[in-house]
This record gives structure tokens, C-alpha cells and sequence, in this order.
């Protein structure tokens, strides 16, 4: 049967909402990121206490995205993103209003409740409104979201940081949040399955959906995939503003447009060139997409150990050098996401996404936040006790930790190699996981 083509007005309509709603995603949660110098700094908080902050959004982001992905499996995939943008973007108003360190963490989990609801369900809705042939570059639009929310909370948060102060960053970003749940509602819900070319309808396997999700080969390595891709890609986007104003000497407003140029806007040409290259190169070899992954995060490693490298105060080689690693990053997400895709079928697609987060927020975000910051606090005492001081105040410190962070941000480098080898791994079986999804849906299609 020949696959619906996606050039209805309706479904591009879904598309750019579910773009939107997906860039005040990382708008939100990147707002600590981009003011959480001037938060450590008033507070008089450590690096760990700052990563701390992260873990708490994405732990429970993981643990709430397990029982929301099986929901999106059963049931209306819009309701479930409009209350979780309208949950995410009150809470993110209400941390401004925040007094100290566990008001704002708490007020941090609420934000993490809301934006679980995203990926699976957002996922989900592209699946059924475009065909395999075009998920790569449908999925890229969504996930330019990422570069996109990134850089705007960077540039927005910043010069309102510098202007007023951190709080009203958070305040800003409530309205837009609030228009995106009215909008969703809008989209016309499809039917599960409506642009596969064997069309199941709401078939599938018998057995616990969690185990079938795992029990594909392809599916672990991405799992694990993604636990190391989201330590790096949280820890660059926890520390690189603390990493410009410390080690560079920028102000906060400076060193936001940095980031928002290195972190933020590097990503677009990532994620588009990611999807349509990986989309071209699976018309030759069914483990294309995966390979130009891995073979970006490859190239990525050299870029941001350069980078690292930079001597202090050189800024303009650092962006070049850590956007060009970022960018290369970036291609990541346009050719896993619609990986998982290609080898889950439509009523498991919900839980399959949600599985893969959990462990992308479990053992990678929540992990890079924090433990970056643990490994920043080690060496910043470890550079304080070399420089002779013996009495380890907040002050005292304070000196030492530009150093201590530019130790801990090697780390990044040293598990993009790792990420590297994993993906290639996944590469040599999803060939086999995708022509046994097509054979058990052309079983299906033909009862």
C-alpha cells in the first residue's frame, strides 16, 4: 500500500505547534542554565548544589515520562501535551518567585512533570503523520526546537539577567508556554499507524510492552546511547556560561550570547544536514542514519578537546572550535529519534520513547549536571590547596574555580568517544531489528 505523502496543510500545521511547543521545552529548562552563575553566586552555593538543581528536573522528569509514554499508547496524544505545557510553564514562572535553594528545586521537579510529557507524545503524533521515507527530516524540524529554545533562552535570559536580575527570566517565559497548550489543541489527531506502508492499525505483540521495547538489540545499544549523549549535551548546557564568565572573563550577558551562538544556534545545521543526510544515505544502506551519527560524534571529539584548549581569554576560538563540536553533536538527535522509529511499531512507540528517556535522564542528564559539578568542586579544592589556602569558605574558593571547572569539562570529549563506539555497535543490528518489524507488520497487514 503506498504511503500517505505529508503535504496537507493540517499536517504541517501539527508539525510547526509541536516545533514550537518543543522550543519553549528547552526555552524553560535552560533558563537555570543560562542565570545559574548569579543564583550560585547569591546564594553562595557550590557547583554540585548548582547540578543539583538539574538532577531534580530530570529524575522525576524520567521516572513521570515511563507512566505518560504507556498513556500516549492508549490514549489522546494532544490532551497530554496541553497539560503538560500548561504544568511546565506555571512552574517555571512560579521559580522566579523562589527564596532559596529548595524552594527552587522543588518548583524544579514541577517544571520536569510537564516538560515529560513532550518527546513521548510529540514523537508519537510525527510518527503517524509522516512516512518512514521522510520521519529523519520531519523529526529534525521538531528537534530544531532544541538549538532553537536554547538560543533564545540564552540571549533572553541573559540580557534580562544583566538588566533586572535572575528572576524575572523565569517570568518571561510563561505566556508563550500558555498559548502553545491552547494550540496544540488545535491538531487533528491521526490514526496510529496511518503512514506505514503495511497498515496494522492498533495491532501488536502479546507480552509486556516494556520487555518487547528491549528486547530489540538496536534498542539497548540506543538506550545506552542516549544516557552518554545527554550527560554531555547537560553538562555543556549547565556549565558553558559558568565556563565563559569564570576561565574567559565574560560578563553574564557576554557570555550568554556565546553560548547562545555555541550551544544554541550551531545546532540548526546540525540537526538539518543530520536528517537529510542520514535519510539519503539509508536509501543505499538500512544502517545509514546510524552511521552518519556516529560518524558526526566521532568528528565532534577533536573540536571540543580543542576547544578546552583555548588559551584563557580567547573567546573567538573557543566559539568557533566548541560550535563547530556542538553543530556536529546536534546530528544526533535527527538520526536516533527517527531510528527508533523505524524499528518500533506504532502502538509501542509511546513506550519506546519513554524508555529511552528515562535512561537519557537517569544515567545522562541528571548525571551531567551534577556529576560535572562534583568533579568542578574536586579540582577547584584540589587548585585551592595547591595555592596554599587552608580555610575552605565559599570565598576562599571562589579564585580556584575557573580552573577546577576547565578540568571537569574534559570529561566531555572522553565520552564522546565512548557514544562513538556505541552507535556503530547499534549500527551493525538495526538492519536485521527493522526488516523484522516489516515482516511482522506484513503478517499483520495480510489477516
Amino acid at each position: 500500500m503506498k504511503q500517505e505523502e505529508p503535504r496537507t496543510p493540517r499536517v504541517w500545521f501539527a508539525l510547526w505547534v509541536l516545533f514550537a511547543i518543543n522550543t519553549m521545552n528547552f526555552f524553560d529548562r535552560q533558563i537555570l542554565g543560562a542565570v545559574g552563575e548569579a543564583v550560585r553566586r547569591e546564594w553562595g552555593m557550590s557547583d554540585g548544589a548548582m547540578g543539583a538543581l538539574g538532577t531534580a528536573f530530570t529524575l522525576l522528569y524520567a521516572f513521570v515520562g515511563v507512566p505518560l509514554g504507556r498513556l500516549t499508547d492508549k490514549t489522546g496524544r494532544k490532551w497530554i501535551l496541553s497539560a503538560g505545557v500548561f504544568v511546565w510553564s506555571l512552574t517555571t514562572v512560579l521559580s522566579g518567585f523562589a527564596r532559596n535553594f529548595w524552594q527552587l528545586f522543588v518548583l524544579r521537579l514541577g517544571v520536569g512533570v510537564g516538560e515529560a510529557s513532550c518527546a513521548p507524545a510529540a514523537t508519537s503524533l510525527i510518527g503517524d503523520l509522516f512516512p518512514a521515507s521522510r520521519r529523519a527530516k520531519a523529526l529534525s524540524i521538531f528537534m530544531l526546537g532544541l538549538p532553537v529554545g536554547v538560543a533564545l533562552s540564552f540571549a533572553v535570559s541573559g540580557t534580562i539577567a544583566r538588566s533586572y536580575g535572575w528572576r524575572p527570566a523565569f517570568y518571561v517565559a510563561g505566556i508563550p508556554g500558555l498559548l502553545c497548550a491552547l494550540a496544540v489543541l488545535l491538531i487533528r489527531e491521526p490514526q496510529r499507524g496511518a503512514t506505514e506502508v503495511h497498515r496494522i492499525g492498533g495491532s501488536k505483540r502479546e507480552g509486556s510492552p516494556y520487555r518487547l521495547v528491549l528486547s530489540i538489540p538496536t534498542m539497548r545499544w540506543l538506550i545506552i546511547s542516549g544516557a552518554l549523549h545527554n550527560f554531555n549535551m547537560y553538562a555543556i548546557g549547565s556549565f558553558l556560561t559558568p565556563f565563559l564568565m569564570r576561565y574567559h572573563g565574560a560578563d553574564i550577558r557576554s557570555a550568554n550570547f556565546v553560548s547562545m551562538v555555541v550551544y544554541g544556534l550551531s545546532g540548526a545545521p546540525g540537526l538539518i544536514l543530520g536528517g537529510i543526510i542520514g535519510d539519503a544515505v539509508m536509501k543505499r544502506r538500512a544502517n545509514g542514519r546510524l552511521l552518519v551519527g556516529g560518524l558526526a560524534i566521532l568528528g565532534s571529539v577533536p573540536f571540543l578537546y580543542l576547544a578546552l584548549e583555548s588559551p584563557v581569554g580567547e573567546r573567538s576560538a573557543f566559539m568557533i572550535l566548541m560550535g563547530t563540536g556542538c553543530a556536529l553533536m546536534y546530528a544526533y538527535y535527527s538520526t536516533v529519534y527517527s531510528t527508533i522509529q523505524d524499528v518500533i511499531e506504532p502502538s509501542l512507540r509511546g513506550t519506546a520513547m519513554a524508555l529511552y528517556f528515562f535512561a537519557m535522564y537517569v544515567l545522562g542528564a541528571s548525571l551531567g549536571p551534577y556529576g560535572t559539578g562534583l568533579v568542578s568542586d574536586f579540582f577547584t579544592m584540589r587548585a585551592a590547596r595547591a595555592g596554599g589556602v587552608v580555610s575552605f569558605t565559599q570565598g576562599a574558593l571562589e579564585p580556584y574555580r575557573a580552573a577546577g571547572l576547565h578540568t571537569a569539562m574534559y570529561i566531555i570529549p572522553a565520552l564522546g568517544i565512548m557514544l562513538t563506539l556505541v552507535l556503530f555497535a547499534a549500527s551493525r543490528t538495526v538492519a536485521k531489528d527493522m526488516e523484522r518489524l516489516q515482516s511482522w507488520m506484513r503478517e499483520k497487514a495480510g489477516n
